[in-house]
This record gives structure tokens, sequence and C-alpha cells, in this order.
């Protein structure tokens, strides 16, 4: 199979793959505490509300907010989950009528599945919680230090440890494993590590081809861990170790059932020693241990040093891979930097072969791309060591034609949202403003994406969409408000078609719009077909065929503003056509009326070669699924085509065109 072939089929499959993930949410939510303590975790009755404000602040996904459900002592509990179930149950430790371990017996017997997380209001209260955490009681144990961050800390990982398996071994998205015995401590802390995580994911969204693609970024963010023993860091680490994004932990935690004052240190040199470049950030009160933790090839925080989250939030940013790309030499000079794997390709042949060596050498380029959930695009480049490439040349060749690659393939089948700043000729198809592409871009669209599908319909042959920038219907409609010209919709009947084209041609276009079509001439330097692409046409039974206008530009005078002017004519002519006679009489003739119309436009590349100073389109046609006129050995289902030389006009015209069977090309009766 081809890299292009492979490449396709992998973005496919991945596509399909994120949206299949963060399956387990938490939805329905169990509150379970006195009347005072109740108070004092909502905040006068706002729980639900802080938690939804929590959502938003962190960009993510509102329709999975959870809904919280209060009972105030046990039996009003049990009441509510004999009539419905929960994703989860949230404890405080002092209820009214039984003491909290018979309570969670009780529910374990009823649903040994729900999990159970304790909420504890004072820091005395844990010592006793924390045996029960460990006999497996409880499962989840934080400290409420008046942040509703830490239940939503709560709730994330409930979700993570449940969707982890699926996400994370199946669907390739990072973990973070998060090791910290102490509740008080990582109360504070895992939340915060999650808005870090959050944000930074967020983003990373900008850098989506469109919607879609961006908030599947956020479905693959990186699962945080939390682990509290050394047998519970080093089997997450074991299960997980092929998509481990790095490991942050405390050095003084529990070992073989004991405290060990530097387990977190026998932890790091064994993950080193499985992994030499994965990143760990180790974590102590005791300031002396920055010596150790260098000795393992790991950093260092000082847990009481008045900058511990930015300093966290910069180790994040570096070494996770969210921040920039920093190209550096071995002795830590910066030498260039990208922000996105654009620019990645911009930079890439001027990074001086040291650089070059050194980043490939540790892995970064794949830990970079693993960050911006590009799982597969690093699964590629992970496998390659320095030592496979006979020359710098040769690797850096490598890494470009690798990135160039995906990016045109994760484009070539996608609708992206236009962006001046990241057209090139990676872009397939694009979308310029938010409205409807048309009945004519509907089609293409459908074609993209059923390519990505069925890329191998033809052995040895490779089908594409011509490069396509739609101008969708909301930029027609901002156009006839902008320069006065709905009244159209009443008037052009008392208009002939020359009137009608000389009020759109003295019309202004939408600056914003001229901008985005500059930065499209900027690359598209090959003859343009203008097409319209209306709201009602293409459809089954009423197919519009010939009643609105195509123009043809070559596109090739030296000067842009000349070539921007001459685009956008066209554009207009096309605009115009929407009330011309030809459309009026065949609205006419429909059950629609032409205030209904609404015009989107496709600017697509013309398919052929120059030839001297002309440029010739190969050969354009059509083709049907079925033939109702077969003969000899046909089938009716095995369709027929009507294909000539140029650009259709002679088929869709009715005029001479060649007429075969896609089943049997070789029998030509026209030709006998």
């Amino acid at each position: 199979m081809s890299q292009h072939m492979e490449l396709t089929s992998r973005y496919g499959m991945r596509t399909e793959e994120f949206s299949s993930l963060m399956s387990y949410r938490v939805r329905e939510i169990l509150l379970v505490a006195s009347r005072y303590d109740a108070f004092v975790l909502e905040e006068d009755g706002q729980l639900t509300e802080l938690i939804f404000q929590e959502y938003r602040n962190l960009d993510l996904n509102l329709r999975y907010a959870p809904r919280f459900t209060r009972a105030h002592d046990a039996r009003e509990a049990f009441e509510l989950m004999r009539d419905r179930s929960f994703d989860l149950l949230v404890v405080t430790p002092r209820l009214p009528d039984t003491d909290l371990r018979s309570f969670i017996q009780r529910v374990k017997e009823g649903d040994p599945e729900v999990p159970i997380g304790v909420l504890a209001a004072h820091a005395w209260d844990l010592p006793r919680l924390e045996s029960m955490r460990l006999t497996g009681e409880v499962d989840w144990l934080f400290l409420w230090q008046g942040d509703v961050k830490a239940l939503l800390a709560m709730i994330k990982q409930v979700e993570d440890r449940r969707n982890a398996d699926r996400d994370v071994i199946e669907g390739g998205v990072q973990a973070i494993i998060l090791v910290e015995d102490e509740v008080r401590f990582y109360s504070a802390y895992l939340p915060h590590i999650y808005t870090e995580v959050t944000t930074q994911t967020g983003r990373l969204m900008a850098e989506g081809v469109n919607l879609s693609h961006r908030l599947l970024r956020i479905r693959a963010r990186p699962k945080i861990l939390l682990a509290q023993t050394f047998e519970e860091a080093w089997d997450l680490y074991e299960r997980y170790r092929e998509n481990v994004l790095g490991l942050i932990s405390d050095i003084a935690f529990p070992m073989d059932g004991e405290m060990r004052e530097d387990a977190g240190i026998v932890l790091a040199r064994r993950v080193r020693e499985d992994d030499a470049d994965v990143p760990i950030l180790l974590q102590s009160t005791e300031a002396e241990h920055e010596v150790d933790a260098d000795a393992v090839g790991a950093a260092f925080l000082h847990k009481r040093s008045p900058t511990l989250l930015e300093e966290l939030r910069r180790f994040i940013l570096e070494h996770f891979g969210f921040g920039d790309f920093v190209f550096r030499l071995p002795d830590g000079t910066e030498v260039a930097r990208a922000h996105d794997m654009r620019e990645m390709l911009r930079v890439l042949p001027t990074v001086p072969d040291e650089s070059l060596i050194f980043h490939a050498g540790r892995n970064h380029f794949s830990t970079w791309l693993k960050a911006r959930t590009e799982f597969e695009l690093a699964s590629m480049l992970r496998p390659r060591h320095v030592g496979e490439f006979s020359s710098v040349r040769e690797l850096r060749e490598f890494l470009e034609t690798t990135l160039k690659s995906y990016l045109r393939e994760i484009q070539r089948h996608t609708i992206t949202d236009f962006d001046p700043k990241k057209f090139d000729d990676l872009v397939a198809f694009a979308k310029i403003g938010s409205g409807s592409l048309g009945g004519k871009g509907r089609g293409l669209a459908f074609v993209l994406k059923l390519l990505a599908r069925e890329h191998s319909l033809v052995s040895g042959a490779e089908i594409t969409v011509p490069p396509t920038v739609v101008l969708a219907s909301d930029v027609f409609e901002e156009f006839l408000e902008e320069n006065g010209l709905g009244v159209l919709v009443a008037d052009s009947i008392n208009l002939d078609d020359r009137e009608v084209l000389d009020v759109f041609r003295r019309a202004r276009f939408p600056h914003h719009r001229r901008a985005e079509l500059a930065a499209y001439l900027e690359y598209m330097r090959c003859p343009i077909a203008v097409r319209s692409s209306s709201i009602l046409e293409d459809s089954l039974y009423q197919p519009f065929a010939g009643v609105y206008d195509t123009v043809m530009l070559p596109n090739n005078h030296p000067s842009l503003d000349i070539r921007l002017a001459q685009l956008l004519e066209a554009i207009k002519v096309v605009y115009a056509s929407t009330f011309q006679e030809a459309a009026r009489e065949y609205l006419a003739n429909t059950p629609h009326r032409i205030e209904e119309e609404r015009m989107a436009v496709l600017l697509q590349r013309v398919v052929g070669n120059r030839r001297g100073d002309r440029f010739y389109p190969t050969f354009s046609g059509v083709a049907s699924s079925y033939n109702f006129y077969p003969f000899r050995d046909m089938e009716p289902e095995d369709g027929v085509a009507l294909v000539a030389l140029g650009l259709g006009k002679s088929v869709v015209d009715g005029f001479e065109a060649l007429r075969f069977c896609p089943s049997y090309p070789r029998v030509l009766p026209q030709l006998s």
C-alpha cells in the first residue's frame, strides 16, 4: 500500500475513532450530605450552576455538564436510588442516620459498579477516610477547600479512569500519570493540572481545520490518571506505556505497603530504563531532592515554591508538547520555533543539522504531535531512529515529506474553514462563510467524503475533487444587504437581464471578503471556474442545469489587483443570474419563490494543460449508475457515461459525445 493510501485510510479511521472517545460521561450525580454540609458545598444552592460555569470556563461541552440530585440522609438516598440510576455518588463523612462505612457497604451490595467519592470538609477526617480508600471501600477521596474545582477534578477522574482503556489503548489518546498520596495536596493540585491541560488543548483547537476537527481535539485531551502508591503508579505505566505523555510524581509515598522516602526516585529510574525520552517531573517539599531528580533525568519542582503553579505550567508547555516547538542546539540556544505544523514545514529547511539531530534523537517531534492529537502521524515518526538515515539531509527530507503528505491527506477529504493565514496548495476544499454550500457544493462535498472511505474505487487511478473554495450562501446575503439589493427580489421582474447585471456590477463586495479572496488568489495562479451553487439546484427532481451562469477566468494577469477585480466581477455575474429571466421562469414552474433562493459560489481550479499561451481542459462528461439502453452483454446496473473534449458543454447541450459503459469501455459502437 502506498503512503498516500495508508494516510487516507488512517485519517478516515482516526476521525471515526475520535467520535467514539469519552463514551462514558458522568451525567447524574447523587450528593448525599447533611443539610449543613450540603449548604457548605452548594454555596446557597448554586452547585450545579458553579459546575456549569466551570465547564463553560474550560470550554468543555456544556451538553455533558452533570446534574446534581441531593439527599440529606441515607434513607432519602436509597429511596432515590431505587427509582433512578446515578453515575457517581458523592458523600460527605457525616450522615445523620448512619455511619459512612455502613452506608457505602449497603450501596455496593445494591450496585457494585457505581463509583463512590467522599468529599471531606475537614482535614481531621482524612486519616480514617484514607484507610477506607486503601481497603477499596472508597473509590475517590478529596478534601473540600472551598473550591468547586475539586469536585470537578473528582468527576473528571471518574471519567478518565472509566474511559482510559478504550481511549488510550485503542484510540491512542495520551495519558499523564500523577503520583501523589497526600489528599490535601492533590485536592488542590489536580484541579490546576486539569485546568492547564484543558486550556492548552483548547488553545490547540485553533489549529483544527474545521469545527468538527476542533471539537474532536477536545475529546482527545490527555487523560490524567491519579496513583497514590508505587504499585498503582507502575501498574498504570505498564498498562498505558505506549501512550504515556509524561509522569508527574511526588518523591515520598507508599511502596511495598510502607512509606518510602525515595519511592519517586525508584519509580522514575524504572520508567527511565524503559523509556529514555518520556518527560518526568519529580516534586518534593525537600529541596535537596533536586540532585536526586537530576541523576535520573527528571525535572524537579519544590512543593513550597511560591511559583509552583507557574513552574508546573511551564513544564507542561515545554515538555508535554502543548506550546510552540522550539528548535534548540544541544547547549539550549534557541534557533527557530514553530507554532503549528505549517510553520514546522516552513522552518524545517533552515534548521541547523545539530538541532535537527538533537530533537529527532529524543523523540521531541512525536511528543509535540501527540499533544496536538495527531496520534497517527506521531506513530509514523516515533519508530524511526536517527541512525536509520544515511545523512541529516535524508532525515530532513523524511520529516518534510511525511508532514506535508499528512497535512495534504487530512485536508484532502475535509471541508476546512478558510483561513487567509493558512490557505495554501495543501487545502483541497475550503469554505468562506458559515452558510449553505448550495446544491452543487453539497454534491462535491459528498463525493469528497465518499472518496475518503472508498479511495481504491478504481485500481491504478487516483480520483480527486479539483481544489475548491466555496463562498457560502451567507456571503451572498451579506452582499445583498450591504448594497441594499433586497429590493431586486420584488423589482427584478421589471428589469431586463442587462439592467440586473449592471446593478450587481456597480455593487461593492464586503471588505473582509475581498481580503479573503485576495489571499485565495495569492496561491491560486491557474485558470478558475466560477460556478453557481444555489441552495435549490442540483436536487434530483429540479436540477437547474443551465439556469445559472458559470464564468471561466484565465487568472493569468501578473497584477494581483487586476486578477482580484476579475474574480469579483465573475462572482457578481453569477450572483446576478439569480434574478435574471431564465431563473425567474424556471422557478415559476417549481413550488419555490425567487425570494427563497440563495446563491453560493464555487471557485474551482480548471483541470487541463497549458499549450503555449492557451489552456486546454482535457475532457468532461456525465455518468449514470443505471443504463436505460444497454446492449450486447451489458446490464442496466453497469451504468453509462457520456464524455467529450473540453468543458462538457457539448454533452450538456446534446451535441456529439462519446457514449460508453464503464464495465465494457472497449465496446464503442459510435466508432465501429
